[in-house]
């Protein structure tokens, strides 16, 4: 898959749905992530994109220090921008310059993928230690978020199809031990689950066996089943959407029991 195509992409989206709110009053507030105001995403998103290019252009074996706001490439003029740690979501309009550094960010992310093996070594924060990694996981978090803000406009367009079944697998390599691990969920109890793309090809299944997570191909019925296209699968996945967007066979409280093992963070 052309990661870097699907990045550039997604993010350009990104910033054309931003910039949408600029003549807003008040930075719309993001439905999928009420906590944060368009102004919040946009911090959020940017800052995480600046965090990843240091790691890949200096190719650290270690996260940088996280008093190293250097690394954010920060203007002076951050009126309306909103504060490192303060209460969210930010009031106030969303700041032209604050869209302006995001886009700015986001190209240099995009170029420092391109010039750099995807096999390089660098820190991550999972087992996989790669710039690969970094690729993968920042295409699918635009993704996301990209639809976080077309969302809050009332326009999401669905994630592309091969991305979002990329997202389906990367989400069960990743994000579930991820998630397991921060979170300290409670033990499996061998509660199957399959999930069937409606859209092409795509059946993906999981077992939750004590501290265990078994991901592969669908090998039979499960406790239940979900279908539906893969960015509706996907969106499920990351919380964006609720599972009666989907067609759910079987026990539906193995759906509930699914979000407890593989708690949001």
């Amino acid at each position: 898959m052309d990661h870097i195509s699907h990045f550039r992409r997604e993010v350009r989206a990104f910033e054309t749905a931003a910039r949408r709110t600029l003549d807003a009053a008040e930075a719309p507030v993001v439905p999928s992530c009420p906590e944060w105001t368009m102004s919040d995403l946009v911090v959020h998103l940017g800052g995480v994109h600046r965090f990843v290019t240091r790691v890949v252009v200096a190719g650290l074996a270690e996260p940088p220090p996280v008093t190293d706001i250097s690394i954010y490439a920060l203007p002076e003029d951050r009126t309306g921008w909103p504060d490192p740690g303060g209460a969210t979501p930010t009031p106030g309009p969303l700041p032209a310059g604050l869209v302006d550094w995001f886009a700015a960010g986001a190209r240099e992310l995009a170029e420092a993928f391109e010039r750099t093996p995807a096999e390089r070594p660098v820190w991550t924060w999972s087992a996989e230690q790669s710039v690969g990694f970094w690729l993968r996981m920042q295409t699918v978090e635009a993704a996301v978020h990209r639809w976080d803000a077309e969302h809050t406009l009332g326009t999401a367009v669905p994630i592309d199809a091969e991305l979002a079944a990329d997202a389906i697998t990367q989400h069960f390599e990743v994000m579930v031990p991820a998630r397991r691990d921060r979170r300290q969920a409670p033990p499996g109890s061998g509660e199957h689950l399959r999930f069937r793309r409606t859209d092409g090809p795509g059946d993906w299944a999981v077992r939750f066996v004590g501290d265990e997570v078994r991901f592969g191909p669908a090998d039979g019925p499960g406790d239940v089943e979900l279908a539906g296209t893969a960015s509706d699968l996907a969106l499920f996945l990351w919380g964006r959407v609720p599972a009666d967007r989907l067609t759910v066979t079987g026990d539906p409280d193995t759906v509930d029991r699914y979000l407890a093992l593989v708690p949001a963070v």
